[in-house]
């Protein structure tokens, strides 16, 4: 297990950017794949982005292709999300999350940080 701690949640305009940190706590961090998780007000949790241990390899879910940008650094042990042209049905509170492959499914991920809201007025 890592422990994990996001960061840089806030309210922000619709059209607007925020750009999300998690930290780990630095056990082998490069060998985790890594991936943003979200649960919006009232829905189910859904995944948004995963990235490869290396870095080069990136996914995202449909909804935020070409806005959101997943990007890791292992030297600082730490995994990002930039999110642009933000909407308001992206708030939610969003969740890193570790694991052994860059999936789509929660049950791939072993690791979850506490989550860290985003708001988005219109």
């Amino acid at each position: 297990q890592v422990q994990l701690v996001e960061s840089g949640g806030g309210l922000v305009q619709a059209g607007g950017s925020l750009r999300l940190s998690c930290a780990a706590d630095g056990r082998a961090f490069s060998n985790y794949a890594m991936g943003w998780f979200r649960q919006g007000p009232g829905k189910e949790r859904e995944w948004v982005a995963s990235i490869g241990w290396s870095g080069e390899l990136t996914y995202y879910a449909e909804f935020v292709k070409g806005r959101f940008t997943i990007s890791r650094d292992n030297s600082k042990n730490t995994v990002s999300l930039q999110m642009t042209s933000l909407k308001p049905e992206d708030t939610a509170v969003y969740y890193c999350a570790a694991g052994v492959v860059a999936t789509a499914r929660e049950s791939d991920f072993g690791s979850w940080g506490q989550g860290t809201q985003v708001t988005v007025s219109s």
